[in-house]
């Protein structure tokens, strides 16, 4: 090995290579690149953690994988491709989850630098944890195209991956969803909760049937429509979706009368909602033109084609029965799992969005736009990746030599900047954030939220795991030894349809919550809100000063002095009720890179801003592990190179 040879490392350098233990958590795209590296430059004591298998798709820049690995797992074969660069090397593969409870803080503490090639926010947020409390380094990465940024996190010396916050994630209302689409976004959204609805994880609140609470129906919303119940079969009653589709055998045809018919001609009946408004055009099964070319069977032709109704329709068909058959034979009580690359699920979105798209009179788009606006995907470009994980490697030279003051953040960028430089470093360290509710001292939060309407349920399920990312809180209502929240399974099962004000969770009391695999504790002080409707049931704010009364709010901001960002003060980032936090300056660069699952919210397009580091921190996903379920169907779709922006 080349690297081991006297001279091409100074010796002291060498040896900690040599002993260090490394651990790389992802092998996508950035994780194949970084695994490379690390053999080559002669650790010998890698461990390797991924959840995912190959796509076809992966192939083009996944560079350790072949087409005979399609299928296998990412993290074994990386292993097995890595060792031949270095068959001395000692690699062990792991094909999991980080985020199980079996890679708590005693697995962290084993190595002595931590690396991280991920796709969601979740994984990231979790690995982010458990390096603090471990105390270990950890090198965060990521890519979008041509952009890519690489930075250390360090307890007490940088800040974190969650110390500012991350752009909020775009939502739509449910009305508009529902009732009244006017862009291709609202329908590919709409299409995506149909999926879940008939063969995904159902969510109460991704309905799709038309929404008679919408305040611009009125009063006598669909009264028409219910008027002719009793001799429409199944239609416009509210009983369960996929109940109802199961009941009719997932018939094509009496669904889509269903769906674009029968609903459509219900919104219809809701007349002050197209007072202003083109009303939509029903779209009966037995009325489309006969015939009709089929859809093309070649993967580009069928991506960039845009589709007639009648050949939508067929998609349609053609992917329901597909969807049919793979729901079929899951064990009682499983769903299957939306994924951009499978066929089948893909096709079903974009045949939906579609003929939903031609009904509200919008643009209809190809296969490609849609699998683009559904995932937020952006092209991935090998040569990004490569170079990331080389400073990636660089900044692990650094922390081994005890140099941590030299691994500042750098930035990767398409066109030099005003000093003609690619790679953009920051100036200095960017150090922690005090009121950061992860690495603090005593980490704290005020929670805004509907105490008289908000369960216990949704306290964990929606605030504190999906919102503040934890995996599985206890909580206890301070002063009174409450146990409202027990991660001991079905210990508190009791409390989970109460309203919190029910177990006197009201203004000002304050919640201890504690996550024991993160070793996470976090104080939550409540204040009662009451939202106004499409506004969320809760926020959660992470400096508590920003609650001040606004008297005391405008004397801080007329004394304060102009901050480089234009802005008067200090930022208070929050978040809001769908857990993505705010912030205030929008020149940030959101970087991400691969098969995440959830679409992220920002725009990795422009490059980072170097006026402050707080403005280039907020890099978003990059490839590896996510927490998704392992996908259901096998089906390639190897029609692009794309990633997802989480």
């Amino acid at each position: 090995m080349a690297a081991q040879i006297a001279g091409v490392f100074e010796p002291e350098l060498q040896e900690k290579i040599s002993n260090a233990k490394i651990l790389v958590v992802g092998a996508g795209g950035i994780g194949c690149e970084i695994l490379k590296n690390l053999v080559l430059s002669g650790f010998q004591d890698i461990e390797i953690i991924d959840l995912d298998t190959i796509d076809v798709s992966n192939l083009n820049r996944q560079f350790l994988f072949h087409k005979e690995h399609v299928g296998k797992s990412k993290a074994n074969v990386a292993r097995e491709s890595a060792l031949s660069f270095n068959p001395n090397a000692k690699i062990k593969a792991y094909h999991d989850s980080i985020t199980t409870s079996n890679y708590g803080v005693n697995f962290f503490q084993q190595f002595k630098l931590v690396l991280n090639a991920l796709d969601n926010r979740a994984a990231r947020n979790h690995v982010n944890r458990l390096c603090l409390t471990a105390d270990v380094p950890l090198i965060e990465s990521g890519t979008a195209g041509y952009n890519g940024q690489v930075e250390l996190i360090k307890r007490g010396l940088t800040q974190c991956y969650e110390c500012t916050p991350k752009a909020a994630q775009k939502t739509f209302p449910g009305c508009t969803i529902r009732n009244t689409p006017s862009e291709p976004i609202h329908c590919i959204v709409w299409a995506k909760h149909l999926y879940n609805q008939l063969f995904g994880e159902s969510n109460e609140d991704e309905d799709v049937s038309p929404d008679t609470a919408d305040p611009e129906a009125g009063a006598e919303a669909g009264e028409s429509a219910l008027a002719g119940e009793a001799n429409e079969k199944g239609n416009v009653d509210r009983v369960n979706t996929r109940t109802w589709a199961q009941q009719c055998g997932y018939d094509p045809e009496k669904i889509f009368n269903k769906l674009f018919y029968d609903d459509i001609n219900y919104l219809l009946s809701m007349s002050n909602l197209w007072k202003s408004r083109t009303p939509p055009n029903p779209a009966k099964w037995d009325a489309l033109e006969e015939g009709g070319e089929a859809a093309p069977t070649d993967t580009v032709l069928r991506d960039q084609k845009v589709l007639s109704l009648t050949e939508s329709a067929k998609v349609f068909a053609e992917s329901i029965t597909a969807l049919k058959e793979d729901f079929g034979k899951l064990a009682e009580g499983d769903h299957l799992v939306w994924d951009k690359d499978d066929k089948h699920a893909m096709d079903f979105v974009a045949a939906c969005a579609n003929i939903r798209a031609q009904i509200f009179n919008i643009p209809r788009k190809s296969r490609f736009e849609i699998k683009s606006m559904a995932g937020n995907i952006i092209p991935a470009i090998a040569t990004t990746n490569a170079i990331t994980a080389g400073v990636v490697v660089m900044h692990a030279f650094r922390v081994l030599k005890g140099e941590l003051d030299k691994c500042k953040s750098v930035y990767m960028r398409l066109r030099p900047n005003a000093r003609n430089q690619l790679f953009v470093p920051d100036r200095t360290l960017n150090p922690p954030n005090p009121k950061c509710y992860v690495c603090a001292a005593k980490p704290e939060v005020t929670l805004k939220v509907d105490t008289k309407n908000v369960t216990v349920k949704e306290l964990r399920d929606d605030i504190l795991i999906k919102a503040l990312n934890m995996l599985n809180p206890d909580v206890i209502l301070d002063g009174k030894g409450t146990i409202v929240i027990s991660s001991e399974e079905g210990e508190t099962d009791c409390n989970n349809d109460k309203k919190l004000e029910e177990l006197q969770i009201v203004d000002g009391c304050i919640l201890k919550v504690d996550d024991f695999v993160q070793n996470y504790e976090l104080t939550v002080t409540v204040i009662h809100k009451d939202p106004a409707r499409d506004e969320p049931s809760f926020d959660i704010v992470a400096d508590p000063d920003s609650l001040k009364p606004k008297e005391d709010e405008d004397q801080k901001m007329d004394d304060a002095q102009p901050s480089t960002s234009g802005q008067n003060g200090n930022s208070k980032p929050t978040t809001s009720g769908n857990g993505a936090a705010t912030a205030d300056d929008d020149d940030d660069m959101c970087i991400v890179e691969e098969d995440a699952e959830k679409p992220s919210t920002s725009d990795a397009g422009a490059g980072p801003s170097t006026s402050s580091a707080s403005e280039k921190r907020k890099i978003e996903d990059s490839e590896g592990p996510s927490t998704k379920k392992p996908r259901v169907s096998n089906d390639e779709d190897d029609d692009d190179d794309l990633i997802v922006i989480n």
